[in-house]
């Protein structure tokens, strides 16, 4: 079930790789997309306002454990694309013990310190209860999301994109039901939306071990394989703490420009949620294939093949750029009809606000498209200052817009926050893929250079042999 990613097609290879990664990404996108539906079918614009000014508080938790996931899983690819199973499995039970406090830690922030953190927000008095027992629901059932980012990043690092993609499609199915009938048949609210969601990601953790018990033996692990080294652990938590903190930078500048949003008033809140949603459902393609470039990456950096990820970035950088606009025309037209789906033809105002957001960060998408592809390809390398900076300029921008422009152009600089953010990030991370393409490229010609050394040492050595030997070579049957 595992594939090796260092041999065979580049673009073949990440495109069919991304294909379930997409499939999956869209689903899990269904779940917040379920939620929001159903709470603002059923419970009406408040309450969808209310799950929204919890967002950017559940995209600093969650976005934390989805970051270091993806670190803690780069050293398990590493190790698979060089061919050390022994080591694969001690890199998992280095990520098994830092997503086990990774755990701990956002269920205490998450249920102790909600309703402070939305006070802090400015949250409207009539949203802040409801925010709250979101958060707190969401955040009890925490284990369940680190778990099944973890277990689904060390799968997909084993070149197997399409189980994750099974589970998840089966807990979505499961959390739409349930929501429907937690809110809608027995009233418990938007907090039983987000038991939906710990349920639902509970039963997809369960069928995460049920695999790697019974088809994964390379997963399975033993006492040895517990004894990580001190390095091994360092590396991992370097990769994993990393990336999640530089989630969680962009998502503190999320919260900063949701702190502007909240001033706006509920129906802007409402608004902006909506948009939101549609917008992650529209660039999830864009962050699959970013999450198939890292796993690339990774086993192509372990097997030492540099020249197949400069082909393989630059291949996929034109076509990804091609998504981006494609997605953007499709939002320009159909982003309205879309809105609606949350609100009904009831709350004009909201599906207008959520419709002008949409229109111009899809104009933009294209950017986008180059940011997730080729900061994930920078993360793939080992590097983690660079995409840690562009999660600062983003934090950096996004907090500007919250804290000023908002209060001068209004709901417009809501709008244009988000590409601004992608522009200023993307500077550092394009300035350190150069850097790391010519290092790939010096690699290639050490390694080619090495190897004609060692063939004309060969050869040389060969016609000396054969200058001594003179007629009585090992070929030659007699002397004269």
């Amino acid at each position: 079930m595992t594939k090796n990613l260092t041999a065979g097609p580049p673009v073949r290879l990440i495109l069919m790789f991304t294909l379930p990664l997409l499939i999956g990404n869209l689903f899990q996108q269904a779940y917040s997309f379920t939620d929001a539906a159903v709470v603002g079918r059923l419970l009406g614009v408040n309450a969808l306002a209310a799950v929204g000014a919890s967002g950017a508080i559940q995209f600093f938790l969650i976005g934390f454990a989805i970051g270091a996931s993806t670190g803690l899983a780069i050293p398990v690819a590493r190790a698979f694309g060089a061919g050390d199973l022994a080591a694969v499995r001690r890199r998992v039970a280095a990520g098994m013990f830092i997503s086990i406090g990774i755990a701990a830690g956002i269920t205490l922030v998450g249920t102790l310190g909600a309703r402070t953190v939305l006070g802090w927000m400015d949250t409207p008095a009539e949203l802040i209860h409801d925010s709250t027992v979101f958060l707190v629901v969401l955040s009890s059932g925490s284990a369940a999301l680190v778990a099944f980012n973890f277990l689904s990043a060390v799968i997909q690092a084993l070149g197997d994109s399409r189980t994750p993609l099974l589970f998840l499609v089966i807990s979505c199915l499961i959390n739409a039901g349930l929501v429907v009938l937690f809110v809608g048949g027995m009233g418990m609210g938007v907090g039983g939306a987000a038991a939906a969601t710990v349920v639902a990601q509970g039963l997809s953790v369960a069928l995460c071990l049920v695999l790697i018990q019974r088809r994964m033996p390379i997963l399975r692990l033993h006492r040895a394989d517990l004894a990580v080294s001190g390095a091994e652990l360092r590396e991992s938590l370097r990769l994993g703490l990393t990336l999640g903190f530089q989630m969680s930078v962009i998502a503190t500048g999320a919260a900063i420009l949701q702190y502007g949003v909240n001033k706006l008033g509920p129906d802007t809140v409402a608004a902006f949620t909506v948009a939101l949603r549609v917008d992650q459902m529209a660039v999830a393609p864009l962050a699959s294939v970013g999450v198939a470039m890292t796993t690339y990456v990774a086993q192509n950096r372990g097997a030492a093949r540099n020249r197949r990820i400069r082909v393989g970035v630059f291949r996929m950088t034109l076509i990804t750029t091609a998504l981006g606009v494609l997605l953007g025309g499709i939002i320009y037209l159909w982003g309205e009809p879309m809105v609606r789906l949350f609100v009904g033809d009831q709350a004009d105002a909201v599906v207008q606000m959520a419709h002008r957001y949409l229109v111009i960060n899809s104009a933009l998408y294209w950017l986008l498209a180059i940011l997730f592809l080729l900061r994930n390809a920078v993360q793939g390398l080992g590097s983690t200052a660079i995409p840690t900076l562009a999660g600062v300029m983003e934090l950096l921008v996004r907090s500007v817009v919250g804290l000023l422009l908002i209060g001068q152009i209004g709901f417009l600089g809501v709008c244009i926050a988000a590409p601004l953010a992608w522009f200023f990030a993307l500077l550092p991370v394009l300035v350190a893929w150069v850097v790391l393409r010519r290092r790939l490229v010096g690699d290639e010609e050490a390694v080619e250079a090495r190897a004609r050394r060692e063939t004309a040492e060969a050869a040389e050595a060969a016609a000396m042999v054969d200058a001594v030997a003179g007629p009585c070579r090992p070929e030659v049957t007699a002397c004269r």
